[in-house]
């Protein structure tokens, strides 16, 4: 059984995405015309047929169509075999789009597929669904995607988010029995899903992105991009540069970061979160704490403590442990919709019921009332993650990165160490990626970044903006909540719409 949350720390998907935003109506009856493949000029004779592939649209309801994509399965060898892809797009409202705008809603391993299946409404405003057909995928190794990464069970799945050890935290036993539950993991990935699992790092689905633009026949990429989704727009700017028409990246990423870092930044903005939901339920009467936000904070903390030896039953019959509890209090600072159940949530655990916590982190995990895991998300994500970058384990490295962890955030820290061993037994090497995330020479691209947000702090819109893009503009959301374009104001609507539609970029940050 692993005992802290080590999977939970390492999503940045977007849970809340456009959560606020109004349903478009079917405002029109314009034909939905389907896209014909252009292989661009430049391509390498073996990646011809990829760029140039007819897709088998099918019509999947309200103005829908669905189709699979092959893309090559290694990159480097891209005529020794291939994946399938499965992409949706909805057609415009307007007869003749102004392009297909092409999205990713972070995880890594969120389904855009399934966004545009069940969600499109939701997604950024109707005045950009009313003029570009909107394209979601799901990214090798996601979903619906080959290959879909598989590893436990949902029993086993179930031991290893909720299930507790018994060992005292950071313990020889401890750590002994975490690396065997995530070398058993990893076992299990390759097993449940074959040697293809060795693909699934994002500079290859950035590859991937490049056949997805030439099949939906555009000659240059539109492109949003929610938090994880930021990372696979910056990895394809700094491959394809002069391939961008308009780049959005909101919810930010900064690639230039180290994997050990981006740890700490992010607890950094969950604890900067959880101060600003305390200081907001502080001021209504019926808030779980009384006193100041750091007497609130203390209470947490003593909560927490507790739990780890007497944790507290739920209505199912499972008991919340402060693994599970910490990764029930995270789901909610993704977004201000989430507050009130956060309070609800402390306020029977006060009682003695942990059922609400359980209950949240249920959603964030994605695992139904059944007991069944409704995607692959946080088996996509590990995948994907460990691939691309791992923090050093060896033990002196640890140490140093646990008080950071603990620097960062004196209530959450304690359990976001360790962190380093999800991807220590990963069988297969970091794959090779930019060294360079400039993107000189690309289109302007517009950087969104939320004062509030948790899970992909503003310092890094802002740094990604002004100092590692060449062509970086950004657009500040004084808010709170992960991701803005599509919920949060008008202000962050206007620029990003003027920007896709009239190619406008603001001329300094708006500061919404």
């Amino acid at each position: 059984m692993l005992r802290r949350g080590l999977i939970a720390v390492l999503t940045a998907a977007a849970l809340s995405l456009t959560a606020c935003s109004t349903p478009s109506a079917e405002a029109s009856l314009a034909p939905i015309v389907k896209p014909t493949a252009k292989a661009d000029s430049v391509i390498a004779p073996a990646l011809r047929p990829f760029y140039s592939q007819k897709v088998d649209w099918k019509d999947c309801g309200k103005r829908i169509l669905c189709g699979n994509v092959l893309v090559p399965t290694n990159w480097n060898e891209p005529t020794k075999g291939s994946l399938s892809l499965a992409v949706a797009y909805r057609a415009a409202d307007i007869a003749k789009p102004l392009g297909s705008v092409i999205f990713n809603p972070g995880g890594p391993g969120a389904s855009g597929y399934d966004w545009i299946l069940n969600s499109v409404d939701y997604l950024g405003t109707k005045t950009l669904r009313a003029n570009f057909n909107v394209v979601g995928f799901d990214p090798r190794g996601v979903g619906k995607s080959e290959p879909k990464v598989k590893c436990f069970d949902a029993k086993q799945t179930d031991d290893m988010l909720y299930g507790d050890n018994g060992f005292t935290l950071g313990s020889p036993q401890d750590l002994k029995d975490s690396r065997a539950t995530l070398k058993a993991f990893a076992d299990a990935c390759v097993k449940n899903t074959g040697p293809k699992l060795a693909f699934v790092d994002t500079v290859s689905a950035a590859k991937d992105l490049d056949v997805i633009r030439a099949v939906m026949g555009e000659a240059k990429l539109d492109y949003l991009g929610f938090s994880y989704g930021s990372l696979l727009g910056e990895t394809y700017a700094a491959l394809f540069p002069k391939n961008i028409a308009h780049m959005v990246i909101d919810g930010v990423i900064d690639p230039t970061v180290s994997d050990s870092q981006q740890s700490v930044l992010q607890l950094k903005g969950f604890d900067l979160a959880l101060r600003n939901y305390l200081a907001d339920c502080l001021s209504s009467s019926d808030c779980p704490f009384k006193g100041t936000v750091p007497q609130a904070l203390t209470k947490i903390k003593s909560f927490l403590r507790a739990l780890e030896t007497k944790p507290l039953p739920t209505k199912d019959g499972r008991e919340l442990n402060a693994w599970v509890a910490n990764t029930g209090l995270i789901m909610p600072l993704y977004s201000q919709d989430y507050w009130p159940q956060l309070s609800q949530a402390f306020a029977e655990a006060f009682d003695g019921d942990g059922t609400t916590f359980m209950s949240l982190a249920d959603t964030y995990n994605d695992r139904d009332s059944t007991g069944k895991y409704t995607t692959n998300l946080m088996e996509a994500n590990i995948a994907i993650s460990c691939l691309d970058s791992r923090q050093p384990s060896d033990s002196a490295s640890m140490a140093k990165q646990n008080s950071r962890m603990l620097a960062a955030s004196p209530t959450l820290g304690r359990y976001w160490q360790f962190g380093a061993l999800t991807c220590e037994k990963w069988p297969y090497p970091i794959a090779k990626h930019p060294t360079d995330y400039s993107a000189k020479g690309s289109a302007p691209i517009l950087v969104v970044g939320t004062t509030g947000d948790p899970a992909t702090p503003y310092g890094q819109a802002v740094s990604v903006a002004t100092k590692v893009l060449s062509n970086g503009h950004l657009v500040t959301f004084n808010g709170e909540g992960h991701t803005a374009y599509g919920r949060s104001n008008e202000c962050v609507s206007s620029a990003v719409d003027n920007y896709f539609i009239k190619s406008i970029v603001p001329s300094s940050d708006p500061g919404c």
